[in-house]
């Protein structure tokens, strides 16, 4: 079973705890530029995305879609290389 489906989802809902962030910056490595997922969770990502900021900088950008109170959507996009990112993250 492909965690990034054809919608391009991931839900981490569905991944045990110790595997979430594991899994998501798999299917993150595997996006070419211009490509996304959407990811969706119970709570905000805050900690993800403070772990992309250092490994990715300027390499993605990060889009709420929708934010809470029940669960979050959150679009994560690989830019071209040398590309900056969308200004929210400060990079």
């Amino acid at each position: 079973m492909s965690l990034v489906a054809e919608a391009r989802t991931i839900d981490a809902r569905q991944i045990a705890p110790q595997e979430r962030h594991a899994t998501i910056f798999a299917a993150f490595g595997s996006l070419a530029a211009g490509e996304s997922f959407d990811l969706l969770s119970d709570h905000e990502p805050r900690p993800l995305h403070g772990q992309f900021l250092q490994q990715w900088p300027g390499q993605f950008s990060w889009d709420v879609v929708e934010a809470g109170p029940a669960h979050w959507r959150t679009r994560i996009r690989r830019l071209a290389a040398g590309k900056s990112c969308c200004g929210s993250c400060g990079g």
